[in-house]
């Protein structure tokens, strides 16, 4: 719901304005609280790589927000970008791309993306402050690419999750790695295979 209109956004679809502020409700209360609450809730269950990611990535869109709300007045100082927080959110993606291989290729695919966009993201703020501007529209738009897959990664896992929760009769199909990259623990200790849009 966020990342979405967002990365549609980047990408200059329609004649879009690629600054995201006409996306700033979404990215308070969509992408940052709800994320960061959902967060909170895979804490009390127990799932801790789906709660270090919900709230991670909750954390960037609520700073995301922030930055971009007049009121906070972020931007006036530094007119040169978020590309500091940007490469920041590159290592976490990085980190959580890695850890995802024993997941499901739905995950996998998606922090791949993410790992992706956000040094793109950052070059392109980079270059826009050198004053590059052709080649900062280029790396926004390459930048908003891979955010574009991590959106449709994401919906493809929530609506598995939902077909799930209410038995569907069919689900969609998310590839399980559990069993193809190994690891050093008990076999016991959890189960992967938790469903389509857990992140255990």
């Amino acid at each position: 719901m966020t990342l979405t209109p967002l990365s549609c956004q980047l990408m200059g679809w329609r004649g879009a304005d690629q600054n995201g502020f006409a996306n700033n409700g979404a990215h308070w209360f969509c992408g940052g609280l709800l994320l960061f609450v959902g967060g909170l809730l895979e804490f009390f269950l127990g799932h801790t790589f789906a709660f270090v990611v919900y709230a991670t990535y909750g954390g960037f869109f609520l700073a995301l927000g922030a930055t971009l709300t007049p009121g906070f007045n972020a931007l006036a100082p530094y007119m040169t970008g978020l590309s500091a927080v940007l490469n920041a959110t590159f290592y976490n993606s990085f980190v959580f791309f890695i850890c995802s291989l024993r997941t499901n290729i739905c995950l996998v695919l998606l922090f791949l993306a993410y790992t992706l966009a956000f040094p793109l993201l950052a070059a392109a703020e980079w270059t826009h402050a050198d004053g590059n501007l052709e080649l900062a529209n280029r790396l926004m738009v390459s930048g908003g690419a891979p955010c574009f897959v991590v959106s449709m990664c994401s919906w493809w896992a929530m609506i598995g999750g939902l077909l799930e929760a209410v038995h569907f009769p069919f689900s969609l199909p998310i590839r399980d790695l559990s069993r193809i990259v190994p690891w050093a623990g008990a076999s016991d200790m959890y189960d992967v295979e938790a469903g389509p849009g857990k992140m255990e």
